[in-house]
């Protein structure tokens, strides 16, 4: 590897100090994310993992993958639509096909990015456009004549996700089309120092979004009324995509329905919110549980049950450690009232964060006793506990956010969680 590619690739941790979660703005006295050195890193990443697979290039339709190569992003709303894809060969920088102006968009604002490598594409639209169109053809060969160019014709393309006919298109061309999610997930998954602190941004973001919950958690309100204050709140501090807010509540917490509605709160309900958003791509999974006025002794007890599985959980977290002994820490579906462990899954629970909800590791009694993995400094990811409570009158919730240091982990899920949070207490 070149040096200064060599140099790319450092994570830059520094564990002395702790983690930044500056402010917004650009300013010139203090360094805060160096986004021009973050996709340096990432391109550097995905390069060393290209190398180290027996895939000749890399062709992404994942919004996720197409962000951490290229550094470019127009929408949510482009997320299910497979109308964006970008093309790695290791040898040479990326090539970004985009939605329409998109594309002479970023040949004017994204200067990292090559001019010709900035092209308007469009594909089926899931569909939405027929095959017949000639769409997926056209697409296809354009990709294959690059890679003939860049001697690669004859090796593997690795792909992440795909709509069928530009799959057969693809192989109509004559490429060796493979899988390549893997591969880009082997990048991913450790983190530097720009994407902690973009991690961490985020996370203070939910921070607040709870004390404005806590402050408006009340009977008389509804669940989705608290969903539509923490998006409100989240959008007006930066997010770029409030993916998902889940609110449950009373006799909906057991079982976990992942969803909200419109039931209203009433005293002593137990209260559980889980706040999916992303800052600069960089997503949260933050659970918090908190009580409507008063709580029973059944709710107290759930709530020390599900804090004393997650602090186990923790107190393992280092480099070196391996996901089966984390799951191993947890209950046994049976044991707090489901019949297997993929009725359960979800429930304890372990999955990494980055530009996706779930990255690696993944670490679930469901997968890690025949699947484990082994944790490594710089991963980040979340760990979720639940418990019902024995009454029937509700369940505890609780997630933490932990990034791996070098002799531990640090937690930077900072809203009050230790003891059952009473909101607005009588």
């Amino acid at each position: 590897m070149p040096e200064s590619q060599s140099e790319d690739i450092l994570p830059r941790w520094n564990w002395s100090r702790p983690i930044d979660a500056p402010g917004r703005m650009a300013v010139d006295f203090e360094e805060r994310v160096d986004f021009k050195r973050l996709h340096r890193y990432r391109l550097a990443r995905v390069r060393q993992a290209l190398a180290d697979s027996d895939i000749g290039a890399i062709l992404c339709f994942d919004n996720n993958n197409i962000r951490y190569l290229t550094s470019s992003v127009i929408g949510e709303w482009t997320r299910d639509k497979f109308c964006r894809y970008a093309l790695f060969t290791g040898d040479s920088d990326p090539y970004l096909w985009d939605f329409g102006s998109a594309a002479a968009h970023h040949r004017i604002y994204a200067p990292w990015l090559d001019d010709d490598h900035c092209r308007a594409g469009m594909l089926g639209l899931r569909g939405a456009v027929e095959p017949d169109a000639g769409l997926f053809r056209n697409a296809a060969k354009e990709i294959a004549d690059l890679l003939r160019t860049e001697g690669l014709a004859s090796a593997p393309v690795g792909v992440d996700i795909v709509e069928p006919p530009m799959l057969f298109a693809l192989q109509a061309e004559g490429l060796d089309v493979r899988d390549v999610q893997q591969v880009m997930l082997d990048a991913r998954q450790i983190k530097s120092k720009d994407e902690i602190i973009l991690l961490n941004q985020a996370a203070s973001m939910v921070d607040g979004a709870y004390q404005l919950i806590a402050d408006e958690l009340k009977p008389g309100k509804r669940e989705n009324e608290m969903v539509a204050i923490a998006n409100k709140f989240l959008y007006e501090n930066g997010s770029d995509d409030v993916e998902a807010i889940n609110a449950v509540s009373g006799e909906r917490c057991n079982p976990h329905p992942h969803n909200f509605t419109d039931r209203m709160y009433r005293p002593g309900d137990q209260a559980f919110f889980d706040v999916i958003q992303s800052y600069m791509g960089y997503r949260t999974c933050y659970y918090r549980t908190l009580n409507v006025g008063k709580y029973t002794t059944a709710q107290a007890d759930a709530y020390r049950q599900c804090r004393e599985w997650i602090d186990n959980a923790i107190d393992l977290v280092r480099p070196g450690v391996t996901t089966d002994k984390i799951a191993a820490v947890w209950p046994r579906a049976q044991d707090f009232g489901f019949s297997s462990e993929m009725e359960a899954f979800g429930l304890q629970f372990g999955h990494g964060l980055g530009l996706a909800l779930h990255e690696r590791p993944i670490i679930s009694r469901l997968v890690s006793f025949d699947n484990p993995f082994e944790l490594q400094e710089g991963m980040v990811f979340a760990l979720e506990t639940y418990c019902p409570a024995a009454d029937g009158n509700g369940a505890a919730r609780i997630e933490e956010e932990v990034v791996v240091t070098a002799d531990g982990c640090r937690v930077i899920t900072l809203f009050p969680a230790q003891e059952l949070f009473v909101a607005n207490a009588y």
